[in-house]
């Protein structure tokens, strides 16, 4: 079963969405049946409200589940009303991002491409609070609860659980000097360590490897259940956007490709950085 609240959230909404197609029924009228509004049927499905678990009983006894089915589905219900550890930081991190942490928990595989920073799961502390203090509006409360979350998300790179992770990063962002050069040399020996662990690849994208898909920064998540679809995450500044379905996903897993096989290999990325961190020490 998925771990984190998120997950079982959206494994939820998954299963709630599929016993109504299996019964060939459209949400207003599993709301009037139930004396319902379809609109809440609808967020339930979407993962746009919570769940209770009397809700659910109500469904798989409409639906005439088995009792296994029920009580897994009311067992979801529950476990999706806890908290994350990443809730806690409070105001340090904004809804649409607590939705993305607790995705992020339970992915057994991770696609990145980054054009203007590195990844933020290989960021050190004093680049993570030099991108947070610039242009920032965030009272310095709020800006070392998010460092602190930024920094505690990168646990997940450790252990035998850790994510299949490959980043592919522009090389504008490799070069872009954050702070200072002394702040970039540490964080770019940083990566390179991220980069001896088993689990993890990074290539970086050169200035001269012509026309690419200008799709933006974008993260791929896929997950160990079959039941769980990989899903596509954007992000912005105030907000962020969620692309599920096969489309969605394979036009990303193309642009994906495309921007790996025009990028440096990892031997020649390593090099390259190693390069970049002599030019910050001279």
């Amino acid at each position: 079963m998925a771990g984190s609240p998120t997950a079982r959230r959206r494994r939820l909404s998954i299963e709630l969405k599929k016993l109504r197609e299996k019964n060939s029924m459209t949400c207003a009228q599993v709301g009037a049946a139930l004396d319902w509004s379809g609109s809440k049927v609808n967020r339930m499905e979407t993962g746009s409200g919570r769940v209770q678990p009397s809700d659910v009983e109500a469904l798989c006894r409409f639906y005439e589940t088995t009792d296994e089915l029920r009580e897994f589905l009311k067992s979801l219900a529950r476990q999706a009303k806890t908290r994350g550890w990443w809730q806690v930081h409070g105001s340090g991190v904004p809804e649409w991002f607590s939705i993305y942490i607790g995705l992020e928990q339970d992915a057994s595989t991770l696609r990145q491409y980054q054009s203007e920073v590195l990844p933020g799961l290989l960021q050190t502390e004093p680049y993570v609070r030099e991108l947070h203090t610039c242009g920032s509006y965030m009272p310095p409360a709020d800006i070392d609860r998010a460092v602190q979350v930024r920094l505690e998300r990168q646990a997940m790179l450790s252990g035998s659980g850790a994510p299949d992770c490959w980043f592919i990063v522009s090389e504008g962002a490799l070069r872009r000097v954050i702070g200072d050069r002394a702040l970039m040399r540490t964080q770019l020996e940083h990566v390179l360590e991220a980069m001896e662990k088993p689990s993890m690849t990074l290539q970086v994208l050169p200035f001269d490897a012509g026309t690419c898909p200008t799709t933006g920064p974008f993260t791929m998540l896929g997950f160990p259940d079959p039941e769980d679809p990989d899903i596509v995450y954007r992000d912005g500044i105030t907000d962020a956007m969620y692309l599920e379905g096969e489309p969605h996903v394979r036009e990303y897993t193309r642009a994906f490709d495309e921007l790996r096989a025009s990028a440096l290999s990892p031997r020649r990325t390593i090099q390259l950085i190693n390069n970049v961190v002599k030019e910050h020490t001279r």
